[in-house]
């Protein structure tokens, strides 16, 4: 799996682009001991914090900070690592970060070779790759690390520290091992035809298979949940003009963001803004109102509301109640309101919502989820709606952060256990299609932690790291 690259010595600013009170500059490789001679004219004591001058190649002092080497294999990446601490001024950390390269190259005057040779910067996320690859932390874990960075949520943050610490890739070896131990069973009984010892029945195999389908319902649960923690939900706000759109944006967010007026199509541009509700990031996003125009810049406005539409998780559908009369809706507006609902796409959940409560007496009749956008009333009927469109389970506990490869894979493995339960149904008849099954299931889970995974994908995923991690 590893390509010429991973045996470069790599060095990177690890820390956030700007200025802060610390930054670090991260170098990791084989035998790295030359190279911290060069920095520092003599070696660090492994995992002791030493403070320091940093020297340019003309001895003149770059800055003064921590210098701590950790020697392989008890590093994050598994190889020799040494961390510069410094002050954390953009320009400091670039010179550190070049007097690393510059002194990597230059001449050992004893061993007449470069000290470091082929030091060169890190990709994004080449230092997390190295750690999976050297063992030190499996494909799950490794994902977990960009989750924790990117995680938008306090909850999503603390099921990213739950899988990075293992959780998650657990529960997915206990799958795994159930399954070889089936695998097994079914190899056993190709293997010795001719014994009259039926392996599947005595050890209960159907019961095994059983077991392990329900085990994966379990972590399948669970993963979605975190998938839905680290993803979110996209929902856009839809309907005609002055229907009250963006006051429901702003009233969900709980701040002025997008421009009301009761001009009709003011809103001309799509305005999102991320909330959280029970910790779930919701993508809100307001759209122009839905009406024909001749007005060409309303226009490619209205296209692209059908287009965020046609992308989204849910839409939230608004009408105005004041356009109603005691059943239906005023002269034109219902058969604008019905072409606007046969267009909705069929395969995306709409919601029906009944806005402006404040405006009019007490209905006449139940319209549904009625709300004020802008009294507030009704707003926590939506949010919780909005939970149950999207698959939440109030907070369960010890949820891991996971992706929607993690999710397809998971289903991809549950495919195949119910292939393999029809075949083990069938008997001796079906045996190898059942072992072929259960192979592919265990394929499927491996890709998970990385047991099994290609290059390209593994350089699709560290690819989205940033650098220095």
């Amino acid at each position: 799996m590893s390509l010429p690259r991973h045996q470069d010595p790599i060095a990177a600013i690890a820390t956030a682009p700007g200025r802060g009170a610390v930054g670090i500059v991260r170098v990791s490789g084989k035998s790295i001991g030359a190279l911290i001679q060069a920095l520092f004219s003599r070696p660090l004591k492994p995992r002791d914090a030493t403070y320091t001058p940093f020297l340019d190649s003309a001895g003149l002092a770059i800055d003064q900070g921590l210098a701590i080497y950790f020697p392989a294999p008890h590093s994050f990446t598994g190889e020799d690592v040494l961390e510069l601490q410094a002050h954390g001024g953009p320009v400091v950390l670039q010179l550190l970060l070049a007097r690393c390269i510059e002194a990597a190259a230059e001449i050992d005057p004893v061993l007449r070779v470069p000290r470091l040779p082929g030091l060169r910067v890190a990709l994004p996320g080449e230092f997390s790759e190295r750690a999976f690859l050297n063992d030190k932390i499996d494909l799950a874990q490794a994902e977990a690390i960009a989750d924790l960075i990117d995680a938008s949520t306090e909850a999503a943050a603390r099921s990213a520290s739950l899988s990075l610490s293992g959780a998650f890739s657990r529960e997915i070896h206990t799958l795994r091992d159930a399954l070889i131990h089936l695998r097994m069973l079914v190899e056993a009984t190709l293997d010795f035809p001719e014994e009259e010892i039926d392996f599947l029945r005595k050890a209960d195999a159907q019961g095994q298979l059983s077991k392990l389908q329900q085990t994966l319902q379990n972590v399948l649960q669970r993963a979605r949940q975190g998938a839905l923690l680290r993803e979110g939900i996209k929902v856009v706000i839809a309907g005609q003009p002055n229907a009250g759109k963006s006051s429901l944006l702003n009233a969900l967010a709980g701040a002025e963001l997008a421009i009301v007026t009761p001009v009709a199509g003011t809103t001309r541009d799509k305005v999102q803004e991320t909330i959280q509700i029970e910790g779930v990031p919701v993508h809100v996003i307001d759209t122009a109102g839905l009406r024909d125009s001749d007005d060409e810049i309303e226009k490619i406005g209205i296209a692209r509301a059908w287009d965020a539409i046609e992308a989204a998780d849910a839409v939230l559908f608004l009408h105005d109640l004041t356009r109603m009369d005691a059943i239906n809706y005023i002269a034109d507006d219902a058969v604008i309101a019905g072409a606007i609902a046969q267009k909705l796409p069929s395969n995306i959940p709409v919601i029906d919502i009944w806005n402006k409560a404040d405006a009019i007496a007490a209905p006449d009749r139940a319209w549904g989820l009625t709300l004020s956008a802008k009294t507030g009333a009704g707003l926590d009927t939506l949010r919780r709606k909005l939970l149950e469109v999207a698959g939440w389970q109030s907070a369960p506990e010890g949820v891991y952060i996971a992706r929607e490869r993690h999710v397809q894979a998971l289903r991809r493995v549950d495919d195949h256990l119910r292939e393999a339960g029809d075949h083990m149904a069938a008997n001796a008849q079906s045996l190898d299609l059942l072992a072929e099954e259960l192979r592919l299931a265990q394929n499927a889970l491996n890709q998970i932690t990385g047991e099994f995974t290609s290059d390209d994908l593994l350089g699709v995923i560290f690819s989205k790291f940033c650098i220095g991690k």
